[in-house]
């Protein structure tokens, strides 16, 4: 069986650690996703490519060591960066053929610009294409030559609706030719759009991030099956909160949601930048949140007082937390919540 085998592999420099020992295996037919800010991501395709040292570990591509043999195994790998310098002066039909010829490839270019949307323009130049029409471009050029593993970086970052659209088909395409496929995300959102096995890495390690298909939910309750004499059902307490995109459903720990804000009667939940939309009103999502540390700062917010880094003072009558990220996110606080706040920390 084809598999990419990621084990205890992890990033350091000098005495900096990017990321800890993480393991991950993806056999072919499967697209895994995993989202990580653009340091860690950098640093763990360089290390795929082998441009830089695996601190511990090892990652394997059939049995070899994918780093230490990629100029061997290349061929074996198809490489889509965020960031990608185009021949522009070629035609999309000299572009794809130039490659074709390197890789000693199969099948004709014409086949692999019509699978993208870009047959009828096989004759422009690269340089004539849209952003969203180079990304698909790309694409092909990593499926020409037929590789085992396909390493996508923000394959749908910025594309337009049918650009997103045929680069999905493309990769379950892919999928169902028994690929083995990576995805490397910087949100959640549009990670779970590819696949729902989700994965979150950061300087604490490699974790996967739940994902139903909307449906598995029954408004937070969970039911339980115990077959005796006869079967019993009922609730369990159900800690994670959950939020809807497309046609999924992502269940967030309490401790990664930052704030909740309300909007025109709909919750919102902040966690990393991101922000995702909850069918719990406020109230609701307050009850649960409340034994985790959370704090009803405004009649619209509530906010996660482990996030909270400093209190401003604005004016007499106004009051912002501000949070401990990159951001430095201001959240209001109503002042008659101000002296409940100064109860709950001991000021």
């Amino acid at each position: 069986m084809k598999a990419l085998f990621i084990e205890k592999v992890e990033k350091r420099i000098a005495n900096q650690i990017i990321f800890p020992a993480i393991d991950l295996m993806i056999t072919s037919g499967e697209v895994v996703a995993v989202q990580s800010n653009a340091e860690i991501r950098n640093q763990f395709i360089h290390m795929l490519v082998g441009e830089v040292p695996v601190s511990a570990g090892r990652i394997m591509l059939n049995d070899e060591e994918l780093p230490k043999h990629f100029k061997r195994l290349c061929e074996n790998v198809g490489l889509f960066l965020a960031e990608e310098a185009f021949y522009d002066r070629l035609s999309l039909g000299d572009y794809l053929g130039f490659y074709k010829r390197l890789y000693g490839a199969d099948g004709k270019t014409e086949e692999f610009l019509k699978m993208v949307g870009l047959l009828e323009q096989k004759k422009k130049r690269v340089d004539s294409l849209t952003f969203s029409e180079k990304k698909r471009l790309q694409l092909a050029r990593i499926i020409l030559h037929d590789p085992d593993l396909l390493v996508l970086e923000e394959p749908t970052q910025n594309v337009d609706l049918e650009s997103q659209l045929i680069i999905k088909r493309v990769i379950d395409e892919q999928v169902r030719k028994k690929k083995i496929v990576l995805v490397l995300n910087n949100y959640v959102e549009t990670a779970i759009e590819l696949t729902s096995r989700v994965y979150c890495l950061t300087k604490e390690g490699l974790r996967q991030i739940e994902v139903k298909d909307e449906g598995d939910l029954n408004n937070g309750e969970v039911a339980v099956s115990i077959q005796e004499e006869e079967i019993l059902t009922r609730p369990i307490r159900f800690e994670k909160i959950p939020a809807k995109v497309n046609e999924k459903i992502i269940l967030f720990d309490p401790t990664e949601i930052a704030f909740v804000e309300s909007n025109d009667g709909v919750s919102h939940l902040h966690v990393k930048g991101e922000t995702f939309p909850c069918t719990y009103t406020l109230n609701e999502l307050f009850e649960r949140l409340e034994m985790f540390g959370f704090f009803r700062c405004h009649r619209s917010y509530i906010v996660n007082l482990q996030k909270v880094r400093e209190v401003i003072t604005w004016t007499r009558n106004s009051y912002s937390l501000i949070l401990d990220d990159a951001e430095k996110t201001s959240v209001p606080l109503s002042k008659g919540k101000l002296n409940e706040l100064k109860d709950i920390i001991g000021l």
